[in-house]
C-alpha cells in the first residue's frame, strides 16, 4: 500500500526534477511512511511513498523495474493473487528480486501488455513507464478502491494518488471548478472525473489511460459489472455459494506480513467478515468500533455482541461534539469538496485502529451487492405509482400527498416532501430526489446570480441520467439501482471516505465484499432474492444466518450516521453561524445570504431538517478557506 506520483513532459519547458517529485511525494508521506523512491530519466519522472505490507525488506523499494530496466512501475494497492501470478511468470522465464506484488506487476505487463489488467485481483492504482514504447500506462482498479488523479495540458501530464501532490508542481494552476461545486451540493461529492479543481481530474474506476510523449491521451474502460445475465439456483444453493465465495475473498485478504484486524460496526456485513476471519485465523481477531453518546446513533452494543460471540480483542472509541475541531484537518485530507459526515467517525476509527494494526478488513459493499439501502424499498413502491398515467400523478397524487405532509411531524417533512415530489417524474429523477442534498429547485433558490454565471447549464439530474444510460442491467429496477450506486455513490463517496480516512493514518483497509469476482457472481443473483418483498439483503442474511446471532440479523439498518443535526441545534449552533455567515464566506458571493440564514434558522428552530445541507455548506466554506484563501 503506497502513494504514487509522476510527471511526463511533452516538451522541454517543464521537465521532471528531483526537487518537484520530492515535494510531491512529501505531500502524501502519510500514505507511505516506510520508504520513498524516485525514477527520473528523460521526459518521465516517477515517485513513490511506501507502506510496507508484503516483503518488508528493502527489496520492495519502489519504483521497481523488470530485468532489463525498460519497464518501471510505481504501485498503490494490493494484488491478492500475486503469489499465483508470480509462480506462473517464473515458469515463463521471468526473474524476480523480491517477493512483492509490485514486481509481479512489472513482469505481468512485460508478458501481457495492457491485458495484464485481466489477471489482477485486488485494489490498485499504478503507473508503468514503458521505455521502449515511450508511453505511460496508468490504471485504476475495477471498483475504485484506490484513487488516481491527474492534470494534463499541452506541455505535460502530472499525476498522483492525491491532488495535493499534483498542486506541489508549480506549473499546475489552482482554480476552483464551479461546475464541480454545483454537483457537489447535490451529491455530497465531486462526481468523477471532476475534483473541484479546474483541469485536475480523476481517472474513473475500471479505466486505464495511455499517454504518449506527443501529448496524446487515450482513456478506455476495461471492465463493467453485467446484471443482465442471471443464474437459476435454489435458495439453499445460493446460500451455500455466497458463503463459500465470501470466505474465499476473506481468506485472500488475510495475507499480510504486518498486524491485521477488522472494523466492526455490529451490522450484518462487518459481522459476517469478522465471523469468517475468526474461522480462518488461529488467534483472536482484533476488532475496532466507533460510537456516540447519543443512543440513536450508537451501534457499539451490537458490536459487543459479535466481539463476545467470536472472542475478539475488541476496542471502542466514542465521538463527541468537540470532535468537529478536526474539520480543517479533515477538509485538507479529503482535498476535494466532500460532505459525507460519516467521514468524521471514520477518521477517528482509522486513527484508533492504526495504533494496534497496519491492515484492517471491513464490510463495505454489502449494501451494493445485496440491496441494503432503504431507498430501494421506496423506489420499488414508487414504481407501482408509475403505473398511473403521468397526468393523474401530477394532478391528483402529488398535490394530495403534499397536503398530507402538513399533518406529519416537522423532522420528517423535508424527506416526505422529496418522496412525493418524485411521483411526478420518472424512476431516474426519483432516485436523484432521494439521494441528493440540494435538489435543482433548492439550488436555484440558494445560488446568487454571480455563481450562476460560472455554470454552463448542465444540471446534476442530467448528469445522473447520463450515467443511467451507460449501465448493463436490462430493465429490472433493482438491478438498475444497484448498478448506479456501484458506478457513482460507491466509488465517489464510500470508497473515498475510507481510503482518505485510513491512508491519512497509514492504515490499509481491505474489503472482501468488493472482491470483483464475488461481485460478478452476486450480479447474477435475481434481484427478487436481494430485495425480497420489502426485506433488504434477504438472501445474504439467509446465507450468513448459520454464522451470525439472530440479534444481528434481525436488527434494523442504522448506517454510519452522525448526530450532526442535533449538534447544530445545541453545542455547534454558534459555530455554524460563525462560519457560514462570516464576512469571508459572504464575500465569495456564491449564495444568497438571506437563504443561508433561512436554512440555519429553519433547522435550529426544528421546522425542517437541514442537517445534510448545512454540513455540505460548512465543509465547502472550510474547503475554500484551506485551499484558496
Amino acid at each position: 500500500m503506497c502513494g504514487i506520483t509522476g510527471k511526463l513532459t511533452f516538451s522541454n519547458k517543464t521537465p521532471p526534477t528531483q526537487s518537484v517529485l520530492k515535494s510531491m511525494t512529501d505531500a502524501i508521506a502519510h500514505r507511505g511512511p516506510d520508504d520513498e523512491g524516485f525514477y527520473i530519466k528523460g521526459p518521465v519522472g516517477l515517485g513513490n511513498r511506501r507502506l510496507a505490507i508484503i516483503d518488508l525488506t528493502t527489496a520492495g523499494h519502489q519504483p521497481i523495474s523488470n530485468e532489463d530496466k525498460t519497464i518501471w512501475v510505481v504501485f498503490n494497492g494490493e494484488i491478492y493473487n500475486f503469489q499465483d501470478l508470480t509462480k506462473k511468470l517464473k515458469k515463463q522465464g521471468h526473474r524476480f528480486t523480491s517477493h512483492t506484488d509490485t514486481e509481479c506487476l512489472a513482469h505481468l505487463y512485460e508478458e501481457y501488455g495492457l491485458s495484464c489488467l485481466e489477471h489482477l485481483r485486488g485494489m490498485f492504482a499504478f503507473a508503468i513507464w514503458d521505455e521502449k514504447k515511450q508511453q505511460l500506462f496508468l490504471a485504476r482498479d475495477r471498483l475504485g478502491k484506490k484513487p488516481l488523479k491527474y492534470y494534463i495540458d499541452k506541455e505535460k501530464i502530472v499525476f498522483a494518488s492525491e491532488l495535493k501532490a499534483i498542486l506541489k508542481d508549480p506549473s499546475v494552476p489552482k482554480i476552483p471548478d464551479y461546475e464541480a461545486i454545483n454537483h457537489y451540493l447535490s451529491f455530497q461529492y465531486a462526481p468523477t472525473p471532476l475534483t473541484g479543481f479546474k483541469g485536475i481530474k480523476k481517472l474513473p474506476p475500471a479505466h486505464y489511460a495511455i499517454v504518449k510523449t506527443n501529448g496524446e491521451l487515450i482513456i478506455k474502460r476495461y471492465w463493467q459489472l453485467d446484471f443482465s445475465k442471471k443464474l437459476e439456483f435454489s435458495e439453499t444453493k445460493w446460500q451455500k455459494e455466497i458463503l463459500e465465495r465470501l470466505e474465499e475473498a476473506v481468506k485472500l485478504r488475510l495475507i499480510s506480513d504486518v498486524p491485521l484486524g477488522a472494523f466492526l460496526s455490529g451490522g450484518t456485513d462487518s459481522s459476517a467478515i469478522v465471523a469468517l476471519m475468526s474461522k480462518l485465523s488461529n488467534k483472536p481477531v482484533k476488532t475496532f468500533s466507533i460510537g456516540f453518546g447519543e443512543k440513536t446513533f450508537d451501534e457499539t452494543p451490537y458490536a459487543r455482541i459479535i466481539a463476545k460471540r467470536f472472542k475478539t480483542e475488541h476496542k471502542e472509541f466514542t465521538v463527541k461534539p468537540n470532535a468537529v475541531a478536526v474539520i480543517p484537518e479533515l477538509v485538507k485530507a479529503y482535498e476535494e469538496p466532500y460532505a459525507d459526515s460519516s467521514a468524521l467517525p471514520s477518521w477517528y476509527l482509522a486513527k484508533m485502529t492504526r495504533q494496534h494494526v497496519t491492515v484492517a478488513l471491513n464490510g463495505d459493499g454489502g449494501d451494493e451487492n445485496f440491496a441494503g439501502y432503504q431507498r430501494y424499498n421506496l423506489l420499488k413502491l414508487l414504481a407501482i405509482g408509475y403505473n398511473f398515467p403521468e397526468a393523474v400523478r401530477k394532478k391528483l397524487i402529488s398535490p394530495l400527498a403534499k397536503f398530507l405532509i402538513g399533518f406529519w411531524r416537522n423532522p420528517r417533512q423535508e424527506k416526505a416532501s422529496r418522496f412525493f415530489d418524485t411521483l411526478s417524474g420518472n424512476i431516474q429523477t426519483s432516485y436523484f430526489q432521494l439521494v441528493s442534498y440540494f435538489n435543482e429547485q433548492q439550488k436555484q433558490t440558494l445560488y446568487s446570480p454571480n455563481f450562476e454565471k460560472h455554470l454552463s447549464g448542465q444540471n446534476s439530474t442530467q448528469l445522473l441520467l447520463e450515467k443511467f444510460k451507460q449501465l448493463k442491467t436490462g430493465k429490472n429496477l433493482i438491478d438498475q439501482l444497484l448498478a448506479i450506486d456501484i458506478e457513482t455513490y460507491l466509488p465517489d463517496d464510500l470508497l473515498v471516505k475510507m481510503d482518505i480516512a485510513s491512508m491519512s493514518h497509514s492504515l490499509e483497509v481491505r474489503s472482501p465484499l468488493l472482491d470483483h469476482k464475488f461481485m460478478e457472481f452476486t450480479a447474477q443473483i435475481p434481484s427478487s432474492l436481494k430485495l425480497h418483498g420489502q426485506t433488504n439483503k434477504y438472501i445474504f442474511k439467509k446465507a450468513v444466518g448459520s454464522i451470525l446471532p439472530r440479534e444481528i440479523l434481525e436488527r434494523g439498518k442504522m448506517g454510519f450516521g452522525v448526530p450532526i443535526g442535533d449538534w447544530f441545534k445545541k453545542e455547534l449552533a454558534g459555530y455554524l453561524r460563525e462560519v457560514l455567515l462570516s464576512p469571508k464566506a459572504l464575500e465569495r458571493g456564491l449564495f444568497k445570504p438571506e437563504e443561508i440564514r433561512r436554512i440555519i434558522e429553519a433547522h435550529q428552530n426544528g421546522k425542517t431538517n437541514y442537517t445534510h445541507h448545512l454540513w455540505a455548506l460548512l465543509m465547502l466554506e472550510h474547503w475554500f478557506q484551506i485551499f484558496f484563501d
